[in-house]
């Protein structure tokens, strides 16, 4: 039996490091993810499948972020808010595995 990949939504405001985040999201195996630009989309797929993780990347404002920390804790409890800030695949695995190993 496999075990289904971890799904996490990465949401940020510049397309060009959206589009690194999406490949670096589906490296690995265990791994399944989307990374967006707008609420519209981000919200489109939270609505489709469940998300272990969101992940509010750059161009993602504090209030932005205490926004979709308010609505997610009320729509989709489950779902872990991280702040990622950039740096690299290792940081970002480092930073996932961290939250997701609790």
């Amino acid at each position: 039996m496999t075990q289904r990949p971890i799904y996490i939504l990465a949401l940020g405001r510049n397309a060009e490091i959206m589009e690194v985040m999406q490949r670096l999201l589906n490296a690995r195996d265990n791994w399944s993810g989307a990374a967006v630009t707008t609420d519209e989309e981000a919200w489109a797929l939270l609505e489709q499948q469940s998300c272990a993780v969101m992940l509010l990347c750059a161009g993602i404002s504090e209030a932005e972020e205490q926004a979709w920390k308010e609505k997610l804790a009320l729509a989709y409890p489950a779902t872990i808010v991280l702040r990622h800030y950039g740096g690299g695949s290792g940081l970002l695995e480092n930073e996932l595995l961290s939250v997701l190993n609790k």
